[in-house]
């Protein structure tokens, strides 16, 4: 099985033993980015979720920001909520922290316990789409759920 399919299966797997019935699509296209991922499922750019991961100046603690793809993080805001600075986390961290590569991260099946953050503005759509655990594969979530299930801090990414 592959490291992609394993992925998969692993966000699978959770979403189930957090209730949750609904199908992943493993597409053709890439999902890498935002803008793909609409195209790919058909529906705007802002109910895609971006899962960036940031790592913390001092602590080196990653925190896992999930925004909506048509909003940029405001890196000096997210430093006030966190109370340390943050950057972008290289790939091999991200790897090392969530179990999955950068294009892939999901919300669910992550390896290791990650401070999460929910980007409010996902709040304003009635269904969103999220990373599966590959560059190729989705799922979609209503907000609320991704929320509860998750238990992720509803915060501002932008002013």
């Amino acid at each position: 099985m592959s490291n992609g399919k394993k992925s998969i299966d692993r966000v699978q797997s959770d979403l189930i033993s957090h209730g949750i019935e609904t199908a992943i699509k493993e597409l053709p296209a890439s999902t890498r980015t935002a803008p793909e991922a609409a195209l790919a499922v058909d529906c705007h750019v802002g109910q895609i979720v971006k899962s960036l991961v940031f790592q913390g100046s001092k602590s080196k603690k990653p925190y896992l920001i999930l925004t909506s793809g048509s909003n940029q993080v405001d890196e000096g805001l997210v430093a006030e909520i966190t109370g340390e600075r943050i950057k972008f986390a290289s790939a091999d961290f991200v790897r090392e922290e969530t179990g999955f590569a950068i294009g892939g991260v999901s919300p669910f099946g992550l390896t290791k316990e990650i401070t999460t953050y929910i980007d409010e503005d996902l709040l304003d759509y009635d269904i969103i789409w999220a990373a599966a655990g590959s560059h190729h594969a989705v799922f979609c979530i209503q907000p609320g759920r991704l929320v509860s299930a998750i238990n992720g801090k509803v915060i501002a990414v932008h002013s």
